[in-house]
């Protein structure tokens, strides 16, 4: 059965994500605060994916994601929020989330950004042991890590589909629709923003000089190019 973890402090909206989980073949793990939900990643090392709610009794969804990233690059993180305003969509991403879903959401839209992710996050072990190398980069493909003049770089499994997507296509400008499509699938019910934040996320792990990048530039207007 493939777990998920619910952290959400109200009952009744746990309830209901519990509830169309279920019916959609996955085996929710429930956490009604932070401590609880690392308590219970703790006890179900085999949960591929969290929903995380911002706002909770004790810490926040924000800190949560932190300290899960701070031991698991490979879990699928979405953040669940009531709030609409943009700093706290890129507040969940930069802490570490692969996705963002605003309250209200319908059964239907959840399931399938879960779907999505929990495809990524599972990859696939039949892949062969390729390695994609380029300037001082090594991509292990079978593996899903990325090394850096031989230092191992921590990427989360969306930041992994971005830098396969662009040591595929090097030189390539490629639109930040392209990306979206590539990485988060045709079907994606999110914004153009979650792309953007991504990409400055994977900057900073990558980057000699994030604020100056060399090797992921922007296109204006446009989106992005992977080079030397």
């Amino acid at each position: 059965m493939k777990k998920v973890l619910v952290l959400e402090d109200e009952a009744s909206i746990r309830s209901f994500v519990v509830i169309n989980l279920k019916r959609s073949g996955y085996e929710p793990i429930e956490a009604a605060t932070g401590a609880q939900a690392l308590e219970q990643i703790r006890q179900h090392p085999d949960i591929k994916v969290a929903l995380l709610d911002i706002m909770l009794p004790d810490i926040d969804g924000f800190e949560v994601c932190r300290r899960i990233r701070a031991t698991d690059s490979n879990m699928g993180i979405i953040m669940l929020t009531a709030r609409t305003q943009e700093m706290d969509k890129v507040t969940g991403l930069m802490t570490g989330a692969d996705d963002y879903v605003t309250k209200p959401f319908s059964p239907s839209e959840l399931t399938a950004r879960i779907d999505a992710l929990y495809r990524r996050v599972g990859g696939d072990s039949a892949a062969e042991a390729v390695e994609i190398r380029q300037g001082p980069f090594k991509l292990n493909v079978r593996n899903r890590t990325l090394e850096k003049n031989g230092q191992r770089i921590k990427l989360t499994q969306v930041e992994y589909s971005i830098m396969k997507l662009f040591m595929d296509n090097p030189g390539k400008a490629m639109s930040r629709e392209d990306i979206l499509n590539a990485v988060w699938g045709r079907d994606y019910f999110g914004e153009l923003k979650i792309v953007d934040v991504n990409i400055r996320r994977l900057r900073i792990k990558i980057e000699d000089d994030s604020t100056n990048p060399t090797y992921i530039t922007t296109i204006w207007g446009y989106g992005y190019k992977w080079g030397f």
